[in-house]
């Protein structure tokens, strides 16, 4: 495990969590499980407290709480996705459940995790060197929930 990581919160299934996000980002494992060695305010003991996974080779901790959290969306977990296939199976998935889509390509899981499902094409067409281009795809993504890569590349390449 890195020396910093990103703790999540979670009432008392973080082990279901972790083992959902690491079945679907690749590069991802969970790597070690702390279980209550006595009695806690939010269990008994054998019951998990925390998790260490690793997500598509970024490392986080899982706790599980007692309580549910209101993570709000001041963070997210982003996920650079290759392509369009990728966006609408990470998409689908993380909003199935109870998730629930957001704008601009964020979502949060059915535990309220806010993501962001990114394609490597927005930030390379939001960089591109001609602002007219970077303006369009800007414009484009702006009416977007979930993100289209097909309309961003319209969006950009017309004149």
């Amino acid at each position: 495990m890195s020396k910093a990581s990103t703790c999540l919160w979670f009432n008392r299934d973080a082990e279901e969590a972790v083992r959902f996000y690491v079945s679907l980002v690749p590069g991802s494992s969970l790597d070690s499980t702390l279980r209550a060695p006595g009695p806690w305010p939010g269990g008994e003991p054998g019951d998990v407290i925390l998790l260490t996974f690793t997500l598509g080779g970024q490392s986080f901790q899982a706790l599980n709480g007692g309580r549910p959290a209101d993570y709000g969306t001041a963070a997210s977990i982003s996920v650079s996705c290759a392509d369009q296939a990728e966006v609408d199976r990470l998409w689908e998935a993380l909003t199935r459940e109870g998730g629930s889509e957001i704008m601009c390509g964020w979502l949060r899981d059915r535990w309220g995790v806010p993501w962001q499902i990114v394609p490597e094409l927005l930030p390379r067409l939001l960089a591109d060197p001609d602002p007219a281009v970077a303006a369009r795809a800007f414009a484009a993504m702006q009416d977007m929930v979930k993100i289209d890569v097909a309309t961003l590349e319209r969006a950009a390449g017309a004149p």
